[in-house]
């Protein structure tokens, strides 16, 4: 039998709904179980608890598949899989494209699988998922209808994991050209699946880009971090007088210049490929300012011995963009850093505005889209903010 005991006391998070079983949490691995292998785990007492992928080379030793001690992975990675599914199109019934498979949020840990179209795009970040990964390509080449399957791995969690960074074609063709034309159910997107960021588009933003855009008619509209354009797309289809777009990226602004083409829109609109920060402050320095800024920036803080110079760039990245927004306008501000919490990100957001002397109501926070569910037993599964500030006189 292939189990790891845990030690004295370490169960009470795993009985809470924790879904990871720590290297340091574990007393005795036996059975000589090899990375990626099925174990049972015991409590300290050898009371089962659960079942889960281990490796050796993680810290995050076991994930945990199921509270059951005999299982079938592939009835378990169809019905989790088609449950994920068949809830996304529910909320978005009429989108073919989205975020099918959301890690531990549903139940399958270290796999994310984004649809676009009939192409899945997945990222694979435990030994387990990669042990079995052609279960559950066959998953969705029979139940979803997959025409091509690839992968789109993240380098730093996989080197977490042990494995190998290199991404891969499970199915159909796939060129360094590679395009897919989706829409988010309000903007057209021409995505590159293999040289895009991430998986190819951001997902996680969509019901903030819609929201967003209801606040834009007839205002002048500053996309910070613009990356393929979506927040000032979304300005763009709501009549905004006028969006500057801007990203460090030359491939994210040539991505946004063909996505407002392929939108046929017709407002005013700029576009600068620009670090961020050296932009905002050449506006404070010409005293150019804009009806609504927003700033979309990547995750500041990939550990937790980075948060603290996080903390300040987010603080001086929000206190330059309040800088350049107009008398009563408003400031939107979001952080995809995990390590970055909440009430951190809204302390940081407090101090800019106390630094600029100006007085803005929060008027709405919300998380990611509802293809990016969370468990409250599991707070890593939660990490997008997203803020929504108006200037009050």
């Amino acid at each position: 039998m292939k189990r790891v005991i845990l030690k004295k006391n370490e169960e009470l998070r795993i009985k809470r709904g924790h879904l990871w079983v720590f290297s340091n949490e574990i007393q005795t691995a036996e059975g000589d179980p090899l990375n990626g292998d099925l174990v049972d785990i015991f409590d300290y007492k050898i009371n089962f608890l659960a079942t889960g992928f281990y490796n050796t080379n993680s810290l995050i030793a076991v994930r945990i598949i199921s509270l059951e001690q005999q299982i079938d992975l592939e009835n378990i990675f169809t019905t989790r899989i088609l449950s994920a599914y068949n809830y996304r199109k529910s909320v978005y019934p009429n989108r073919s494209s989205f975020r099918v498979v959301f890690c531990e949020s549903d139940l399958l840990p270290g796999l994310i699988i984004d649809k676009y179209n009939n192409t899945f795009v997945l990222q694979v970040n435990s030994a387990g998922i990669e042990k079995n990964i052609e279960i559950i390509n066959t998953i969705l080449k029979k139940s979803l209808n997959a025409e091509k399957i690839i992968s789109r791995n993240d380098e730093y969690f996989r080197k977490l994991e042990g494995l190998s960074a290199e991404d891969k074609i499970y199915f159909g063709n796939s060129t360094e050209n590679e395009r897919e034309l989706i829409d988010d159910g309000h903007v057209k997107y021409e995505i590159n699946l293999v040289k895009g960021q991430k998986t190819g588009f951001y997902f996680d933003q969509c019901d903030n880009r819609k929201f967003f855009g209801k606040f834009c008619n007839n205002k002048s509209i500053l996309d910070c971090f613009c990356n393929s354009g979506g927040f000032g797309l979304h300005a763009a289809i709501n009549r905004a007088s006028k969006i500057t777009f801007v990203d460090s990226s030359i491939n994210e602004i040539e991505s946004a210049i063909r996505n407002y083409e392929l939108n046929n829109l017709s407002n005013q609109r700029e576009f600068f490929c620009e670090d961020v920060f050296e932009y905002l402050e050449k506006c404070i320095a010409a005293d150019k300012k804009f009806d609504i800024v927003n700033i979309d920036p990547p995750a500041f803080a990939k550990s937790k011995k980075s948060l603290p110079k996080a903390i300040k760039g987010y603080e001086k990245l929000n206190r330059l963009a309040i800088a350049v927004i107009k008398k009563g306008g408003i400031l939107f501000s979001s952080s995809c850093s995990y390590h970055l919490k909440k009430d951190q990100f809204m302390e940081a957001i407090k101090n800019a505005l106390q630094k600029s002397q100006r007085n803005f109501q929060l008027v709405y926070t919300n998380s990611a889209s509802l293809d990016h569910p969370s468990l409250l037993s599991m707070e890593e599964t939660s990490y997008l903010k997203f803020a929504m500030f108006r200037e009050i006189n």
